[in-house]
């Protein structure tokens, strides 16, 4: 068996990889496993590391039955009766990404997407999320100590960078640690303070960005006793301080008769409306990290912002890192993507405009949609030691036999969006989403 790895050419930051030499090694010599790996100058680890674990170097990846990279892939690099396997981010019917699902459908292509790869509760097994958290605290610090300095404010934040111009989650570790002396020992400007940073969601993705939080000093508030906690007014400035969302901090019933109820929210969202806002009038930061869909309400809308603005109150949220990106979703002040090069862009919400940098009138907008690039080495080697174990049972598939009763793992058929260019019965309604990109 011959697998694939295709070099990352998303952006000229992607230096992430699927499997790290170490585990190609092993992979190889515990199951004879041969591994073709394209040329690449942006990779983290380089050809020579691959080719003492044994691969080999070469363009032409036509020869292997099983192809995986970390982000979407080209049209034109698809080729007849492979199985392809990354993150597709197709499964929200994605428009931008339909016409390479039905190319991939024309040549009977397999698709198996890592994020569908769950266990029987649902959760997610292969994942970058922690690292996403992590990087996008790291850049929604960076972004605030020039938003605040830009506003006149010189603070410890001004000397943080962003994530790629650290040479590892070490160094940031370390600079954030002597940040933090600073703080307990000086405090922080008494016109910045409290300064609270709320994070939405409780996952992966916000234990990563919270994992950097941490690091400095801190008191986390409950959601419920924040606005009393304003209006006592006794904080410090010695302090950041934490507030954590749950759903039932998030959204309430529409019928007030009625009490919140998690799985309920989940699969009648309908019933609810967003309460949100209630908490962002006390927020300098807000850090988004829920899995959202359109069925669910938002939790900054453009509307409330433009309502705030319109009447000249003063808002405290400086910065939005939004970890999650997605473009008008939860947090409807996104109206673009960013990247590394570019990473953040202020929006105006009276005209509903944006302006690249931290300069303007509005909150500074952090929308980086493939973060765990900035620390390709540490999330690729943590990505490659759950995805080595589920590549013998890729190894195993036969192919040739019909879908119901081909030999795929549960986890992994599960994940199976394409099965030689055919939807498979969990992702049928993607039909709907296909036909509207005609």
């Amino acid at each position: 068996m011959k697998i694939g790895i295709r070099k990352e050419d998303k952006n000229e930051w992607e230096g992430r990889v699927p499997l790290i030499p170490e585990h190609v090694k092993e992979l190889n010599q515990n199951y004879g496993i041969k591994f073709i790996i394209q040329p690449s100058n942006i990779r983290a680890f380089s050809e020579e590391e691959y080719k003492k674990a044994g691969a080999i170097i070469r363009e032409d990846l036509s020869e292997c039955s099983i192809i995986i990279a970390v982000k979407e892939i080209p049209e034109d690099f698809f080729i007849q009766n492979k199985a392809y396997i990354f993150f597709s981010h197709t499964i929200k019917g994605q428009q931008y990404n339909m016409s390479m699902l039905k190319r991939m459908m024309e040549l009977k292509d397999t698709l198996i997407d890592y994020e569908r790869i769950v266990d029987d509760k649902g959760k997610r097994l292969v994942f970058f999320g922690r690292f996403a958290g992590i990087a996008g605290m790291i850049n929604t610090f960076w972004a605030l100590g020039r938003r605040l300095e830009w506003e006149g404010n010189k603070t410890p934040f001004s000397k943080l960078k962003q994530t790629l111009n650290y040479s590892s989650l070490d160094e940031v570790k370390s600079a954030y640690k002597e940040i933090g002396e600073v703080i307990i020992n000086k405090g922080l400007p008494e016109d910045i303070v409290p300064l609270i940073v709320g994070f939405a969601g409780y996952g992966n993705v916000s234990k990563g960005a919270q994992e950097i939080f941490d690091i400095f000093p801190y008191k986390e508030i409950e959601p419920k006793k924040l606005k009393d906690f304003i209006q006592k007014g006794s904080f410090s400035n010695h302090l950041l301080y934490k507030v954590v969302f749950k759903e039932e901090d998030m959204v309430q019933p529409i019928d007030s008769s009625i009490s919140f109820g998690l799985q309920d929210y989940y699969h009648h969202p309908e019933k609810y409306t967003s309460r949100f806002e209630d908490y962002l009038p006390y927020l300098k930061v807000l850090v988004n990290a829920i899995n959202w869909d359109k069925m669910y309400p938002k939790l900054v809308t453009k509307k409330y912002l433009r309502t705030i603005y319109k009447d000249g109150k003063i808002f405290p949220l400086k910065v939005i890192g939004d970890i999650s990106c997605d473009v008008e979703g939860s947090i409807e002040c996104n109206l673009a993507t960013t990247d590394s090069g570019n990473p953040v862009y202020v929006y105006d919400p009276l005209n509903q405009t944006i302006r690249y940098g931290i300069e303007g009138n509005g909150p500074v907008i952090l929308a980086i949609d493939n973060l765990p690039c900035e620390l390709p080495k540490e999330s690729s080697s943590i990505f490659s030691s759950v995805l080595e174990h589920f590549i013998p049972r890729l190894v195993e598939i036969d192919f040739s036999v019909p879908f119901e009763k081909v030999n795929i793992h549960p986890e992994i058929k599960h994940a199976t969006i394409l099965y030689k260019g055919e939807l498979t019965p969990d992702y049928k309604y993607l039909l709907e989403y296909l036909n509207r990109s005609k």
